[in-house]
């Protein structure tokens, strides 16, 4: 039992030592390590602070960052709009265009076979006058091969010019 109750002496070298111990602690010691303790707090804090802050700013930035898109999307339709107003405009445009130029060519190409036509039928009619006339000169050298027929028909040329 001795072990558990200690001696006068022991216990009065502890209480010397512990009190020195403290003494050479509280001096030397516990102030380095408050002032630490003390500087590790505020480092934390600031860190805590910082993050809160920096939390803060992300929201802030992830906000504006949404507003920013959004507005970015509608001025993307916006021109995606006055882009198909524009192809469409140009297509009408075009396709009117088109419809004109085309119904130009046709008007001119019937004007140029109306104008064609008319010169055929007044070559025709010219080759009709030509032959004719040939056929009427062979009928007239074959009928007047006399002298007396070819003097009637002059007189008889010459009553009906006079009645014209």
């Amino acid at each position: 039992m001795d072990l558990l109750i200690p001696d006068i002496g022991l216990l009065f070298w502890m209480v010397v030592v512990f009190g020195l111990l403290y003494f050479i602690l509280s001096k030397f010691a516990w102030a380095p390590i408050t002032e630490s303790l003390k500087e590790r707090e505020d480092d934390i804090q600031k860190a805590l602070d910082m993050a809160e802050k920096t939390r803060i700013e992300m929201a802030k930035l992830q906000a504006d960052n949404q507003k920013l898109l959004a507005e970015a999307r509608a001025e993307r339709d916006a021109i995606l709009r006055g882009a198909k107003e524009t192809a469409d405009r140009v297509i009408a445009e075009s396709r009117d265009k088109a419809t004109e130029e085309g119904n130009r060519i046709i008007l001119k190409a019937r004007e140029e076979l109306q104008t064609e036509r008319q010169a055929m039928v007044a070559e025709v009619k010219r080759e009709v006058i030509t032959l004719s006339l040939d056929i009427a000169e062979k009928i007239l050298k074959k009928e007047l091969s006399d002298k007396k027929s070819q003097e009637e028909l002059v007189k008889s040329l010459v009553a009906e010019a006079r009645l014209n």
